[in-house]
């Protein structure tokens, strides 16, 4: 009962703490482009490459370091990892508000990376206190804090920049992500609840990474989670831009701040009905049926001619994106013993980075090359192959089991 009560003490700090620091992450998302357009004179193009550039950079640190917190927090606990990311990040968002060019921001967000693996580490942590047969429910309770201040934040953020201008507002976010580190530092105590079938305390590197690869659907889900990251983050920088197609500037940032948070609103909806379904009907059905759905929902996007409109495919893709993260990382505490847990998320989160690397950048092409609505589509596209792959897998390794038993029973005839 004192594990149990323990666990519940943590889970809430870690919700309040992942609102303030997914709130003050998203503060800045909506006004990043609009923000390097006030550094010069320059074209659309320009603007959107950058922009994705500069948005996704922080994630290419991210990718390299993921694995190393991970396999650290395995060996020495998770607290000391998020008190140094808490105060990492609110050090690095308080000097954007003083850059003085694209590429000292750009240079600042690569730095940022490093101190990025909050939310993921917070997960991790929460993974590894709570029991298989509840891990869709807890992490997906967890996930409603990240999903709140995600929600809160563009809209806050858009406030923000409208009364006071770019740079202050970066400078206000920094405090509450402070404060998150606060949070933790005096209210959360660490443990971990062991797994009886596996009583192993210590993995090597060679032996984590050989469980996961003799694991089809866990390398699966692992390398979905970039492709997911691609296809949901590429139209994350220009998305600003779109509403001021759609829209016009007037109120640009508070109107790009709502286009943002609403995504949030559906995702807080379902995030922990979508866990806890992952527990009742099985994980990769409920990754299988959110990805197909995802897709369906995207493609409207492209062919939106106001921004209600394109309000309500955001909401819609929020519905449907709100399983995808705690139903992943409750597959993954179902697979991996606790011991290694952390160095598997790590591998996890490191590839969700890549994918964040790679969608901006690749959005912000697309975009200046084609236009903005033919991101929409190739993001549709690619979450519906998402899941007619991991379908296609799921198939064959319910197809090989089903063979054993006959394979066995006629070698013994």
């Amino acid at each position: 009962m004192e594990q149990e009560s323990l666990g519940k003490r943590n889970l809430a700090i870690m919700w309040f703490a992942n609102f303030f620091i997914a709130g003050s992450m998203t503060m800045v998302m909506p006004f990043l482009s609009l923000y390097i357009e006030t550094f010069g004179n320059f074209s659309d193009d320009y603007v959107q490459t950058w922009a994705g550039w500069t948005f996704g950079i922080t994630f290419l640190t991210a990718f390299v370091v993921s694995p190393i917190w991970g396999r650290v927090g395995d060996k020495f606990g998770r607290k000391p990892i998020l008190i140094t990311a808490a105060f990492g990040l609110a050090v690095s968002i308080f000097l954007m508000g003083m850059v003085q060019s694209v590429f000292q921001l750009f240079l600042l967000r690569l730095v940022m990376g490093v101190f990025t693996g909050f939310i993921p580490t917070s997960q991790a942590l929460i993974s590894t206190q709570t029991p298989k047969k509840i891990s869709g429910r807890v992490l997906g309770t967890l996930q409603t804090g990240n999903v709140t201040g995600t929600l809160m934040g563009p809209l806050l953020g858009g406030v923000l920049a409208d009364s006071f201008g770019y740079a202050q507002a970066f400078q206000m976010t920094s405090g509450t992500i402070f404060l998150a580190g606060l949070f933790v530092l005096f209210g959360v105590k660490e443990f971990r609840v062991q797994d009886e079938e596996n009583e192993q305390q210590n993995y090597s590197r060679k032996e984590v990474f050989q469980f996961i690869i003799k694991q089809p659907m866990l390398v699966s889900v692992i390398i979905l989670s970039m492709f997911i990251q691609v296809a949901h983050f590429a139209v994350q920088p220009i998305l600003a831009l779109y509403v001021s197609e759609l829209n016009g500037p007037e109120n640009i940032a508070l109107i790009s701040g709502i286009a943002f948070s609403i995504t949030g609103l559906g995702n807080l909806l379902m995030t922990r009905r979508w866990g806890r379904l992952g527990d009742t009907f099985g994980y990769i059905k409920i990754l299988m049926l959110l990805l197909l759905g995802a897709g369906i929902v995207y493609l409207p996007g492209a062919f939106v001619t106001a921004v209600w409109q394109l309000i309500v495919v955001r909401f819609l893709l929020g519905v449907t994106l709100g399983g995808l993260n705690p139903v992943r990382m409750a597959f993954i505490r179902q697979k991996a013993p606790v011991a290694m847990q952390g160095e598997v998320i790590g591998y996890n989160t490191s590839l969700r980075f890549l994918g964040n690397v790679i969608g901006p950048a690749l959005g912000g092409v697309v975009a200046g090359w084609y236009s903005i609505s033919t991101v929409f589509i190739m993001t549709s596209f690619m979450l519906m192959a998402c899941g007619v792959a991991l379908f296609l897998l799921k198939w064959r390794e319910d197809h090989t089991k089903s063979n054993v038993p006959s394979k066995t029973k006629h070698s013994t005839s």
